[in-house]
């Protein structure tokens, strides 16, 4: 039986990789920060099947004790202070979690479990102010945003371990992924939830910044299937994975009021407060050596998922009405 350690596990992309991993038939632990209380919303339902190690990135004495109890054979990194708008805020911290972390992580394998094969998150936002369209292995990075500079560190950082240690590390590059599992602080969440709200008469509008701010989105149940197809291969490399397509926030906004037969210019409230210092305007995938070398392509349509996002988040309101 193949053992994994996912840090991030109670977060979006940490819940959907567990399921497919149990699914598999892994033997699962997953890294928790100590918190007054524990957020484990994302994996109720999964507890009783996996093992929770008490754990931070920015402790290394916590991750070499976790990688050694787990007995890992799969290290996927996926914790990280993940909110673009927030680094701006704690550019520091986002730096010693999402940069420094992934060394840490990657120096506790290195020690303890160097035959480990090791994920790193690595994001499109390392793209930023991208050079070309669409954004593929080869294009050069630009971020835009502390959170894209330091999950660049953490992409390099690995690539480097790969390189000097001869350990199997992948960086997937994921672009833009939802679920009904997205934090609130997400714009798609946030305009789905809107959409709920407004529609059972809880709210009367729904206030977004730059409507025309555009990114490849994708279903974050078929991209942790990708983050597992890498650490299957002979040879580590690291991936872009996206849908290959491209919309804007006021197209998510006008599909996830359509869902309920609505009209989002009735509702959708432009605020300059939620303009980023520095916009990314553009991010488009391309997928393609994914596809050749992993067989892997997305089967969640952008549609589907606005769909999926706005029926999950109209459950949850009705039944909070109860």
């Amino acid at each position: 039986m193949k053992s994994a350690l996912i840090t991030g596990i109670t977060g979006q992309d940490g819940s959907y990789l567990a399921e497919l991993l149990l699914n598999k038939g892994y033997r699962v632990s997953g890294l928790i920060r100590r918190t007054s209380v524990p957020n484990l919303e994302n994996i109720g339902h999964l507890v009783s099947d996996i093992t929770l190690l008490s754990g931070d990135l920015a402790d290394l004495p916590s991750l070499v004790k976790a990688v050694g109890s787990s007995a890992a054979d799969e290290v996927y990194n996926l914790a990280a202070q993940s909110f673009v708008s927030a680094s701006w805020q704690q550019p520091v911290l986002t730096g010693e979690v999402t940069a420094l972390g992934v060394t840490n992580l990657l120096e506790a394998v290195r020690l303890v479990k160097p035959d480990a094969r090791f994920y790193q998150a690595s994001t499109s936002e390392m793209f930023g102010k991208a050079v070309e369209t669409p954004q593929r292995e080869s294009t050069p990075f630009y971020p835009r945003s502390p959170y894209g500079v330091a999950k660049l560190y953490g992409h390099w950082i690995t690539v480097n371990y790969r390189e000097s240690f001869d350990m199997y590390a992948c960086c997937g590059i994921l672009f833009n992924h939802e679920s009904p599992r997205r934090g609130l602080e997400f714009v798609t969440r946030k305009i789905t939830d809107g959409v709920a709200r407004i529609k059972l008469g809880l709210a009367g509008e729904l206030r977004l910044g730059n409507l025309e701010a555009r990114r490849d989105w994708g279903y974050a149940g078929d991209y942790v299937r990708a983050m597992w197809l890498m650490l299957q291969q002979e040879k580590p490399d690291d991936f872009v994975i996206a849908s290959g397509e491209n919309h804007s926030v006021r197209d998510f906004a006008a599909a996830a009021f359509a869902c309920v037969d609505l009209n989002y210019e009735d509702y959708v409230i432009v605020d300059p407060q939620f303009f980023r210092p520095a916009e990314v305007e553009v991010l488009l995938g391309d997928a393609g050596k994914a596809g050749e070398k992993l067989g892997w392509r997305p089967e969640t349509s952008f549609n589907e998922l606005v769909g999926m996002m706005v029926e999950a988040d109209l459950k949850l309101w009705r039944e909070k009405m109860k």
